[in-house]
């Protein structure tokens, strides 16, 4: 059975978490964040990624026998869709961010029946937009979203008023929280590090 701090050591280990608290990484949207998290990087370690896709199991034994399907978010949604439904022997698919513009113009790739009820996978939730924009083309092939997983989410409170606004229940291995509390355990940041690491979070929304 995966645990949050077996999940997070592992992600700082391979570097697809790193902390800065002095916020000196700069994110697409020009945001100075002391967080850079590339969770692509545990597609080249087995270890990490069995680890990942036991955490993905555990957190499916309520509704195992209510899933038809595991779908992944392009693109680092997909490994973990495909070793997940490996592990559970069940169809995978992935959903693109858009509708392709040649052959068939598809958004979903694989095949989700009517009727189907699918469990959505994505690597990092942040507001949460790009994970529901994956939801909702699945709900309009006429198949229900029973969950969404991730690796690790930042605890915006902006994501859980998304999710409860489309009243999608969602979990994750790991959150920005658990990390820091881990980082304190270790003495790899202070107090006063994690005062200001959470205000930054919290500032975000």
């Amino acid at each position: 059975m995966a645990n949050e701090q077996q999940i997070i050591e592992h992600l700082l280990n391979i570097e697809a978490v790193q902390i800065k608290p002095d916020r000196s990484f700069t994110w697409t949207s020009g945001i100075k964040s002391p967080i850079y998290c590339d969770n692509r990087l545990t597609m080249s370690y087995p270890a990490v990624r069995k680890l990942i896709t036991s955490g993905f199991v555990d957190k499916l034994n309520d509704v195992t026998g209510e899933i038809d399907g595991i779908s992944g978010c392009a693109t680092a949604g997909i490994p973990h869709a495909a070793w997940l439904s490996d592990a559970l022997q069940l169809p995978m698919s992935y959903v693109r961010a858009s509708a392709k513009k040649h052959g068939k113009e598809n958004q979903i790739e694989g095949v989700i029946k009517k009727g189907d009820r699918i469990v959505v996978i994505e690597d990092l939730i942040s507001t949460g937009g790009s994970v529901i924009e994956s939801v909702r083309a699945i709900q309009s092939a006429g198949a229900t979203v029973v969950k969404v997983l991730a690796i690790f989410s930042y605890g915006l409170k902006k994501s859980e008023e998304a999710f409860n606004a489309i009243g999608i229940p969602y979990e994750t291995l790991a959150t920005f929280d658990q990390l820091i509390d881990f980082l304190i355990s270790e003495g790899k940041i202070t107090v006063e590090e994690k005062i200001d690491l959470l205000a930054w979070r919290n500032e975000l929304g």
